[in-house]
């Protein structure tokens, strides 16, 4: 947790600018937006699935290759 106490003869703007600057340094807001949107690790299935369009695609594009049809 992070605490400031206001300087002597220090303004509200320069107190928010530093709060501001501390928050970033500590890393606290980054984490906590990391955890937020989280990205769910896919399942074996969908990995299987993914690497097998994958093979597809690649397997038709060498075969238009091939054929001249694209570069």
């Amino acid at each position: 947790m992070i605490e400031l106490n206001k300087k002597e003869g220090e303004s509200s703007t320069s107190l928010l600018r530093r709060f501001t600057r501390k928050m970033r340094e500590s890393g606290i807001l980054q984490r906590a937006r990391g955890l937020r949107f989280k990205i769910r690790p896919n399942s074996d299935l969908i990995k299987k699935r993914k690497a097998i369009k994958r093979v597809k695609r690649k397997a038709k594009m060498e075969y238009l290759r091939k054929l001249g049809k694209i570069d």
